[in-house]
């Protein structure tokens, strides 16, 4: 027996000592927004940390001026170093009356159809997920003795509520977590089948506008159409924004926007994708935005201009005849390719500028920016990690995009300067952020089987 078909046995024999360790993380309120559960969030770093010590990893649990940061090395034996990421904090569970279990007493679950899936906060976004990278390590070290590779970890305690720690983080810790390559285990599979590799993210850019207009809200009847209303000036410019085929109207804005590449876009095109069925799933029907492009296109590969809230004057029971005083809007977009976050920020408020009447002043709110990631699937870490999934799931690892944004990627890139190949084995049904959140038990066992593989090919 070859050592990774003994590691592979390894992995199968211990899977119920796995999820007896996944269960103990899982147990652990780490909810990093809420202040309450600060105590519980630093005991999960410390039971990470310990919990990679008894793998043999050099492990400590690393303050910041938030929640700590959990960094081990285990560099032992030489090859293609690894930085992998993952982040031990989870979301709050809130509604808690939603869930159909405690969502800190973890459990497994079993289908009607036999399958089974582990439910509880963190299960899928990101304890199961990271566990799974760890479990790997824990395997190969009990059956050789040693790591394929030199690898480091790096689990961060606030990616759950903006991580606003982990860039000055990143730069004071620079050297000790350079490596050749980065592993990032928060995506997900293409199908319950077809395992994936996330070659791009999109980037961020949010803007908060307030529309001013008189001093006090107004009654309608005796100043309806002499007084400016500030709906009526919000309303415009958000219709502004998109022209009859959907292309974002702001001067500039496709600046750093190429055409797809012909060869990702026919490896897209053979994707067993439906729009119908895509926007089915949400009780929709007709594809909205650029016309001529696919729905895979558009979400994964194109810009993005939506508004995510707005509100001004009465909203409250019944009815109130005013012209508010002010009106807002939450606006963000999702960035491609080589687009500048800030660039698009200075053009998106020149743009507003223009069409607020002159009796009326505008107020701006910024909220994060990041820019977008792309990789070259050629390079060879992505075809060896392509190899690896395949072999282990018996269909061809896909490359795909991300429409979403996973800012410690783009930090990663530009700090570290090195690729990141994203590996995820959660499923579009995870209920992540959400009550009842699960993580198929298929997902775990061969997402720990998937990481043993892939750590021999690298």
């Amino acid at each position: 027996m070859s050592d990774l078909d003994a590691v592979l046995a390894r992995v199968d024999a211990d899977l119920d000592a796995a999820i007896d360790r996944l269960f103990a993380t899982l147990r652990l309120k780490s909810i990093s927004t809420d202040p309450a559960y600060a105590a519980e969030t630093r005991a999960c770093a410390e039971w990470h940390a310990a919990d990679l010590a008894s793998v043999g990893f050099d492990a400590s649990v690393r303050d910041t001026a938030g929640h700590p940061m959990v960094v081990a090395h285990n560099r032992s034996v030489a090859g293609t170093s690894v930085l992998f990421y993952g982040h031990y904090d989870v979301q709050p569970v809130d509604p808690l009356e939603l869930w159909e279990h405690d969502p800190f007493a973890p459990s497994v679950e079993t289908r009607p159809d036999g399958s089974r899936m582990i439910v509880g906060r963190g299960a899928a976004d990101d304890k199961g997920q990271l566990m799974t990278f760890v479990e790997a390590c824990r395997a190969w070290k009990a059956v050789t003795g040693k790591l394929p590779i030199p690898v480091t970890v790096l689990l961060e305690g606030e990616e759950e509520s903006g991580g606003v720690n982990l860039p000055p983080f990143l730069d004071a810790n620079t050297d000790e977590l350079r490596a050749d390559l980065a592993l990032i285990c928060d995506t997900n599979m293409w199908d319950p089948q077809t395992p994936a590799i996330t070659t791009s993210l999109r980037g961020l850019c949010g803007e908060e506008i307030t529309i001013h207009a008189a001093d006090r809200d107004l009654h309608s009847g005796f100043y309806g159409s002499a007084a400016a209303n500030p709906n009526h000036v919000l309303a415009r410019i958000i219709a502004d924004l998109r022209d009859e085929e959907g292309h974002i109207t702001i001067p500039g804005f496709y600046d750093g926007v190429p055409e797809l590449p012909r060869a990702l876009k026919e490896s897209w095109a053979k994707l067993d994708f439906s729009t119908q069925a895509f926007l089915g799933e949400v009780g929709l029907s007709v594809p909205a935005g650029e016309k001529g492009r696919s729905a895979l296109e558009m979400v994964w590969s194109r810009p993005t201009c939506e508004v995510n809230g707005m509100g001004g004057g009465y909203q409250g029971a019944g009815f109130k005849t005013v012209i508010p005083a002010q009106a807002s809007a939450k606006i963000s977009f999702r960035l491609v390719f080589d687009q500048d976050p800030h660039k698009v920020r200075a053009a998106f408020r020149e743009f507003v500028k223009a069409r607020v009447p002159a009796d009326c002043r505008v107020e701006f709110m910024e909220h994060g920016s990041g820019t977008a990631a792309a990789f070259d699937t050629g390079a060879p870490a992505f075809q060896k990690t392509q190899g690896a999934l395949t072999a282990e799931w018996g269909r061809e690892a896909v490359f795909v995009g991300g429409g979403g944004s996973i800012p410690v990627t783009t930090l990663i890139k530009d700090k570290l300067g090195i690729d990141v190949v994203m590996v995820g084995f959660g499923l579009s049904d995870d209920r992540i952020h959400s009550p009842n959140e699960k993580y198929d038990l298929k997902s775990f066992h061969k997402g720990i089987r998937s990481w043993v593989r892939i750590l021999a090919a690298l």
